[in-house]
């Protein structure tokens, strides 16, 4: 029997990373407040892991966590570590809700944001980050997921409006 796996292809999941990274790392993500910015990278990780199971979102944690941590240069595995724990939370969230579900995305984007930062910066601390700085991250960790709420909510918005418009 021949296992059919559930959730974007391949092709259209690495170029939706590819263009999160090169939103995120050339500075092109617009919205800021107070020196947070939304992570396309957890957004991109977050749509393909609501949809599939949590194997391939764990994969794909894993691919755009190294991506991210090759970035970085200096954070040891701490983005792969939090990015492939998140994914798959997130693919086992998603078996209980529509993945176009625009107050749920929102939510588990919130929720991954806080979950994902807090395992960075424990890894982050494993590795001899000095740890007195934790009240700030923890700022900017709320700030960020709120801008990716909105952000990923407003992403579902327009897909949901094209595939409407699709479908006329």
């Amino acid at each position: 029997m021949i296992a059919v796996s559930r959730g974007p292809s391949w092709a259209r999941a690495a170029i939706w990373l590819a263009a999160a990274l090169l939103l995120q790392v050339t500075g092109l993500v617009a919205p800021r407040w107070h020196q947070a910015v939304p992570s396309a990278v957890l957004i991109a990780v977050l749509w393909f892991a609501v949809r599939s199971d949590p194997r391939r979102a764990g994969l794909y944690g894993l691919i755009a966590g190294l991506c991210e941590d090759a970035i970085a240069g200096t954070t040891g595995g701490a983005w792969t570590l939090s990015t492939t724990v998140v994914a798959v939370l997130a693919s086992r969230a998603s078996a209980v809700f529509f993945a176009d579900s625009i107050p749920l995305i929102a939510v588990l984007a919130f929720i991954a944001t806080l979950v994902r930062d807090a395992l960075f910066w424990s890894v982050m601390a494993l590795e001899g980050y000095p740890a007195g700085l934790g009240t700030l991250h923890a700022h900017a960790a709320v700030r960020q997921g709120v801008l990716n709420a909105v952000v990923a909510a407003a992403l579902v918005a327009i897909v949901r409006r094209i595939s409407a418009g699709r479908m006329r």
